[in-house]
């Protein structure tokens, strides 16, 4: 039987958790957990749901990188920290690194809401003490991580992300656990989920994305191109290179307005194409081999989960994740 492997898409999960949870759950001091009780509910329910041999909590220790800024400036610029009304000082104040929170190269702070990054610390002690391996590496993603573990292991990967850009992993392998409409009423994406969403196949998700762009990541796409016609292209020319040849091409037979369209967007077209690409290749390998992403409760540190719980409050939540590893 094929060993399965789970990959949470962490920060993805706890802002939904945060936004979805009412911030009436708090601690026994006062402070909301909300963030953290739902990303451990999401995590118990989906394991018990799939039951994966192993999972693994990718995170965000770079959410801006240096790298797809400088091939892209407009990368997640709106969401640095101090570039409006929200200052995230909880974040600078605790240190903690994470999106919602620090990068850690650079030191720039994401924008997040009031309440969110202290939770961020204690996502982290707690997932440490129920013994889940958190894995994230300075200077990349968590979209990193998540495409470096789901390309590098042998057998099925089941990647959990509200994250349309993760589609791109998606093979006979990798099928995506989209929570785009919460935990409760996901998708599970496969090719033929892409094919009848989108008109293209998987493999070719990142043309598409960065054609037709994503304001919430600052990526513009190319002006006047939407879903509809980005998949049209997509379906026509077998790269984002051949569109560019095509545009400039006097004897192609490309229609005026996306020929103009498609050359206003050179320059921006190569960047692009590789801000959305996961990276595949990070050093994950030894974590894979080792056996320390097993899922099981022999890594659960029982007396610190208990001290957490005394702080936080973590109640039912830390029951269902408990139970959800032992079974």
């Amino acid at each position: 039987m094929d060993h399965q492997l789970m990959i949470f898409d962490t920060a993805s999960m706890y802002f939904r958790s945060f936004y979805g949870v009412p911030s009436s759950i708090r601690s026994p001091r006062g402070e909301p957990v909300n963030a953290v009780r739902g990303l451990l509910d999401s995590i118990a329910r989906l394991a018990e749901q799939y039951r994966p041999d192993s999972m693994v909590c990718a995170w965000d220790n770079d959410w801006r990188p240096a790298w797809r800024v400088k091939l892209l400036p407009s990368y997640k610029t709106h969401r640095v920290a101090g570039s409006s009304e929200s200052q995230n000082d909880e974040a600078v104040t605790t240190g903690v690194v994470g999106a919602g929170a620090l990068a850690a190269t650079g030191g720039l702070a994401e924008e997040s809401p009031e309440g969110l990054a202290h939770q961020v610390l204690v996502i982290r002690e707690v997932l440490d003490a129920l013994g889940i391996t958190v894995i994230g590496l300075d200077g990349y993603e968590a979209d990193d991580v998540i495409g470096s573990f789901a390309t590098q292991h042998e057998g099925p990967s089941l990647v959990v992300t509200g994250d349309r850009d993760l589609f791109q992993l998606v093979d006979e392998r990798t099928r995506v656990v989209y929570i785009g409409k919460g935990v409760a009423k996901h998708d599970l994406v496969d090719d033929a989920w892409v094919q009848a969403k989108y008109g293209i196949p998987a493999s070719r998700y990142v043309d598409f994305a960065v054609l037709r762009g994503d304001p919430s990541d600052g990526l513009p796409g190319v002006k006047g191109i939407g879903d509809k016609s980005a998949a049209q292209l997509v379906n026509r020319y077998d790269s984002l290179d051949a569109m560019v040849r095509a545009a400039t091409d006097p004897g192609s037979d490309l229609p005026p307005a996306q020929r103009r369209r498609l050359e206003a967007a050179g320059g921006y077209l190569g960047p692009a194409e590789r801000v959305v690409q996961v990276v595949r290749d990070l050093p994950v390998a030894e974590h894979l081999q080792s056996g320390e992403l097993r899922r099981s409760v022999d890594g659960v540190d029982r007396e610190r989960l208990a001290g957490l719980d005394a702080r936080w409050g973590l109640g039912g939540a830390l029951e269902r994740i408990l139970a959800a590893l032992e079974a």
